[in-house]
């Protein structure tokens, strides 16, 4: 069973994107680039995101466990 973890690969700040596109099998160039729409649409992807990185655990045998 797959689980929502961040990425210790592709990450940029924290590795929330590349954590969700992992789960959901997608380029994390699509899911950076919905979160940035998001963003800007009506800016509440930067809270999610912030919430996002402390809720979501990190990936076995990262740096951050």
């Amino acid at each position: 069973m797959k689980k929502l973890t961040k990425s210790s690969e592709q990450k940029m700040l924290a590795g929330v994107c590349g954590g969700f596109a992992e789960y959901l099998g997608f380029d994390v160039t699509w899911i950076r680039l919905a979160w940035v729409i998001l963003t800007l649409i009506g800016g509440s992807g930067i809270l999610l995101y912030i919430i996002a990185a402390i809720i979501m655990p990190s990936a076995p045998g990262s740096e951050w466990e």
